[in-house]
């Protein structure tokens, strides 16, 4: 399928149907962390472990949030940005 196939399809199942855009909004909020946290790693130049061990948590953690299968708490999110010296920002828009 081509993407503009694809996102057209989306789009009309999300209209008409309710849990399935409340689980397509779940899971681009999910990969949007996973790609921020990847991108400042990469940014860094470390390694999950790496980064793991600068904001002491688990490698897995790091693992899961990266893959988008973690639900991460702002705290979590929060203890990074500072490990960073970064800060969160948080849009209504």
């Amino acid at each position: 399928m081509e993407t503009t196939k694809v996102s057209s399809y989306i789009s009309r199942r999300r209209a008409k149907d309710k849990s399935f855009d409340e689980a397509f909004v779940a899971e681009s909020e999910r990969l949007e962390v996973a790609v921020a946290l990847r991108t400042l790693r990469e940014t860094e130049g470390l390694t999950q472990r790496q980064l793991a061990e600068k904001v002491e948590k688990p490698q897995s953690t790091i693992a899961r949030i990266e893959n988008g299968n973690m639900n991460v708490t702002f705290k979590t999110m929060n203890d990074i940005a500072k490990a960073f010296d970064k800060v969160i920002e948080v849009k209504f828009v």
